[in-house]
């Protein structure tokens, strides 16, 4: 698999995957109904069932088609963005694969309901999903991979001085 197909399979995974979970609490938790998988573990993590009409922490609820535009205009510069990096290392593809497939899947939500499904709940953070997730994992993958790729290309010399410059 070239490099660009490994974007395009981590994008169809997180795009499964975070479709899959979200259908899955929609059918199974009624909203705002909790689910502890491990209950050992309940006091800290839960799945909470919670609709979001904004973006994260639910900051601006009230610009639905402000916000798909945005994730449209967030898509259509990720995949320039791939196009331009097309021959990046496996990180990269990877990290702007996870990109990608999140916001396409939260794009999804606000097409089809109107909002985002979220219900990962960690008790002392806002709820969030797994799209969330990726975009979040993804932006870090990326400003870690491209900073070490500049740190490690080699230096420009300055340009040569031109004798006849000088008085």
């Amino acid at each position: 698999m070239g490099r660009r197909g490994l974007l395009w399979a981590v994008a169809i995974l997180t795009f499964a995957a975070d479709q899959g979970s979200k259908a899955w609490v929609r059918e199974n938790l009624a909203l705002y109904e909790s689910w502890a998988p491990i209950p050992a573990l309940a006091r800290y993590f839960t799945f909470t069932h919670v609709t979001n009409t904004g973006i994260a922490f639910g900051l601006f609820r009230e610009w639905g088609s402000v916000l798909v535009a945005v994730a449209v205009v967030v898509i259509a510069f990720l995949l320039l963005y791939a196009r331009q990096l097309a021959t990046a290392r496996w990180p990269v593809q990877i990290a702007l694969g996870l990109q990608l497939g999140g916001a396409f899947g939260n794009l999804l939500d606000r097409l089809r309901f109107g909002f985002v499904t979220d219900f990962l709940d960690f008790k002392f953070w806002p709820v969030f999903n797994l799209a969330d997730s990726a975009i979040v994992v993804g932006m870090l993958l990326l400003l870690l991979f491209l900073e070490e790729d500049k740190a490690r290309a080699p230096a420009a010399s300055p340009p040569p001085e031109d004798p006849s410059r000088n008085p």
